[in-house]
């Protein structure tokens, strides 16, 4: 490691102002030592010999004039076996070793290696001495929990490679060699052999594109929330977000989509979030079922913890740490969900040193360039086509928190941009209890359903229709209302209450397969387009709450139970019964 020195030069909080004689580069990590501590920084702008960090800790105590050292190396994450289960800091930092180290307040300038380094694993290579390869080909595999964990050629290889000597099968350490290269143009950088671990680094802002080819997302995720799949549906690689005031639901949605879908990698990035939340996060996780295994859910979770406690500047690194951690693991041609929770509060991190920058600020105060930002996070996601032709991906689904739920700002409104879903939360439902609390006329979706189009199209226009009636009510009250247009409210209604809202709680209705979605809906659909004939309001009203019953028991029952069918029949029959031709 190269270390060269600087001066601090000026202190505005986290922005740390640094003269310097030799080469800096952008994003290049630093420290400000104060005394025998440490405190890690991040170059942020270059300008002459002056260059401006932003320290991920607090800078008490630093002063004008003292020693800062640069290490010559981009903010960089660890990438090996033992990442999953693990929670770590938005440095990568393990945040139970650190507490076992320093006790319940963590002190600052403490920084731990992200994998151990004394675990030992069972290597088995998958190559032989003489092959040629390429940056991120697998070289062998070692065992990670349920999944087979691909180690890789380092990604900072350029070209073709030939593989020199090959480790046997065996026990080994994330540090000790397991294979040596050797380039096949010989003045290739005068470098003869390169060894080759288990542990690579790599800088978090800047993507992995170590596949051959990224293709358009189109297969849909499945996630068992049937308002998403259905109506608002998320492919496998791309991305969504979900805005909302705060109390709507967003933290419950994702832990929920994080349990369901049909993913094998889920990271969570808790930035800014507040350490309530986090906190709860972190307690029900290692205590919830894993559907697909049985097994505790935290065994294929990894979570980058950042509240809104710590410091600002470490809360930007954490959504860059779990989007670099997603890439590794979409190279080993496994899917992952990244759930980035709150982007706003990413953002407000961003205007924060923006300001202290004393750069130009856009609308609300936030960079200029807060859109490019934003668009070059999501822009990570997508689905790759790897060197050996396995497919591999990345979901991104970003909550957005703007203040009082105004969807107009520029966070949000960067966010719209880019994302192929929008799953925009009500605060009226969320208070009329319809969780979850997605509003089905505001929010879109870019991406295929899982049901046909003439079925979701007669669903929307009944949802559309159902509303106007419902605020012509509001004016006119229910007697000024056809009882034509009130029949439409109800089907409105009866959609709503029976497959837009879902108990999380039932051990069936909290999870709905991909299969019962379909066979359902085109049920509810051929409901919702029949003509039905009522004497009065009051016999539409009872038959619509009796019907709406009879479904929630519908959804409640197993779908390979005899009552599942005795249930449809009878929903048939009670339809049967009030049509134009009964």
């Amino acid at each position: 490691m190269t270390t060269k020195r600087g001066t601090i030069s000026g202190i505005n909080g986290n922005l740390m102002p640094v003269e310097f004689e030799d080469a800096v580069i952008q994003n290049e990590v630093a420290y400000a030592v104060l005394d025998d501590t440490r405190l890690k920084a991040e170059v942020i702008r270059v300008r002459g010999r002056r260059a401006d960090l932003q320290v991920f800790e607090d800078t008490t105590g630093l002063q004008v004039g003292g020693p800062v050292e640069f290490t010559g190396q981009l903010l960089s994450v660890e990438l090996a076996p033992g990442l999953l289960g693990q929670i770590f800091d938005g440095l990568q930092n393990p945040l139970p070793k650190l507490a076992e180290q320093c006790g319940f307040f963590l002190k600052r300038g403490t920084y731990l290696p992200a994998i151990p380094r004394d675990r030992a694993w069972a290597y088995m290579p998958t190559v032989q001495p003489g092959a040629t390869v390429r940056a991120g080909d697998t070289l062998g595999t070692v065992p990670e929990g349920i999944f087979t964990h691909r180690i890789m050629a380092p990604f900072t290889l350029s070209g073709s490679w030939t593989l020199d000597h090959a480790a046997r099968a065996g026990n080994y350490t994330v540090e000790q060699e397991i294979a040596r290269l050797r380039p096949l143009t010989a003045d290739y950088g005068g470098q003869e052999t390169l060894s080759v671990s288990m542990l690579q680094t790599w800088p978090v802002k800047i993507p992995i594109r170590c596949y051959a080819e990224r293709l358009k997302p189109g297969e849909p995720l499945i996630t068992k929330i049937r308002i998403l799949d259905t109506f608002f549906p998320v492919a496998r690689g791309g991305t969504y977000c979900i805005p909302g005031p705060f109390g709507a639901g967003k933290t419950v949605l994702q832990q929920l989509t994080s349990r369901h879908a049909d993913v094998d990698i889920v990271i969570i990035a808790a930035c800014g979030e507040r350490a309530g939340e986090v906190v709860e996060t972190l307690r029900e996780f290692p205590h919830l079922t894993d559907p697909r295994t049985g097994r505790t859910l935290m065994e294929r979770t990894i979570i980058v913890c950042n509240t809104s406690s710590m410091p600002v500047a470490a809360r930007e690194a954490s959504v860059y740490t779990g989007v670099t951690l997603a890439e590794y693991y979409r190279q080993m041609g496994l899917n992952v969900l990244l759930l980035a929770d709150s982007t706003s509060r990413w953002a407000q991190s961003l205007r924060e040193m923006s300001g202290r920058l004393e750069e130009i600020p856009g609308e609300e105060a936030f960079p200029a360039y807060l859109e490019s930002v934003i668009a070059s996070l999501y822009e990570r996601g997508g689905i790759v086509r790897l060197n050996d032709k396995t497919f591999g991906s990345v979901t991104i689904g970003g909550t957005v928190s703007p203040a009082g739920g105004n969807f107009e700002e520029p966070v949000t409104q960067a966010t719209l941009k880019v994302v192929g879903a929008f799953h925009g939360l009500s605060r009226d439902r969320a208070n009329a209890r319809r969780f979850p609390s997605i509003h089905p006329l505001e929010s879109w979706s870019k991406y295929r359903s899982i049901v046909p189009r003439a079925e979701l199209d007669l669903a929307r226009r009944v949802l559309r229709e159902g509303n106007e009636v419902d605020q012509m009510m509001k004016v006119l009250g229910e007697e000024g209302t056809s009882l034509a247009d009130f029949v439409v409210y109800l089907k409105a209604e009866y959609l709503d209450a029976v497959y837009l809202q879902q108990d999380a709680y039932h051990p069936v209705d909290g999870a709905t397969s991909a299969e019962r979605q379909k066979y359902v809906f085109h049920y509810l659909a051929g409901i919702l387009g029949t003509p039905m004939k009522f004497a009065d309001k009051a016999g539409a009203r009872k038959f619509f709450q009796t019907l709406t019953q009879v479904t929630k028991d519908w959804n409640e029952t197993l779908q390979e139970s005899s009552a599942f069918d005795e249930i449809a029949a009878r929903l048939k029959q009670m339809v049967a019964e009030v049509t134009d031709d009964a």
